[in-house]
């Protein structure tokens, strides 16, 4: 699979948010991740489709769009109408998983399906043959700029196995403390797209740390 960078806006300058997004995709960012959060399932606030139009407005790139919400069902048609290309829910906030992988499929969007770092991987083993997209988090989401909890490796291998055991592409996207330093570690258990918040838009040279992070997944 190829590896796609998904620099999450969660940490952009939001005064200068157009800009933001078009320098990261001069840099080489493959998606655009939106992280969507309401306050209640996770410890923070963020952003609602208004914002995600506007992204749509302008850039070409994928928007990945990571919904750590409660109740998502009421938000999937709303989300999918601003212009999100994939729509990624968490397991723990979907008593019925089926029901909402169903709802997004029907708004001809790509599903996307987060675990917790605590969520056991078997809550995927029921779904696999319907989606396109795991999101393992390798931070308590909720706050850009925490350190990758370093058992998510084994999680990532894991995983990497149960979606290999069916027959159609699915990603492994990982976000959460995502660096220079670990990002060939993480390739190597399996996944292939890396979300990175402070790691891309806490530096001055947007094209440098995407080139560096390509330059570490090329290692052998």
């Amino acid at each position: 699979m190829k590896y796609k960078i998904a620099p999450s806006i969660l940490s952009a300058d939001f005064a200068r948010l157009k800009n933001e997004i078009e320098a990261v995709k001069e840099a080489g960012a493959d998606l655009i991740h939106i992280d969507v959060m309401d306050g209640h399932f996770v410890p923070n606030l963020t952003i609602g489709p208004p914002v995600v139009a506007s992204v749509r407005k302008v850039t070409d790139l994928p928007l990945d769009v990571h919904l750590m919400i409660e109740v998502p069902d009421r938000f999937l048609r709303a989300f999918a109408d601003a212009g999100a290309d994939i729509l990624t829910v968490h397991v723990e906030a979907c008593p019925h998983l089926h029901r909402t992988i169903e709802i997004i499929r029907s708004l001809g969007k790509s599903v996307g399906v987060a675990l917790n770092p605590a969520t056991p991987l078997h809550f995927l083993e029921p779904i696999l043959e319907e989606i396109d997209l795991v999101l393992i988090m390798s931070v308590d989401p909720g706050f850009s700029g925490q350190y990758f909890i370093p058992n998510t490796l084994k999680r990532i291998e894991a995983a990497r196995k149960m979606l290999d055991s069916v027959k159609r592409k699915i990603d492994l996207e990982v976000d959460g403390g995502i660096s220079e330093k670990n990002i060939k570690s993480v390739a190597d258990r399996g996944a292939n797209i890396f979300v990175a918040g402070s790691a891309i838009f806490g530096q001055s040279d947007y094209r440098d740390i995407i080139k560096r992070f390509r330059a570490a997944l090329d290692e052998s």
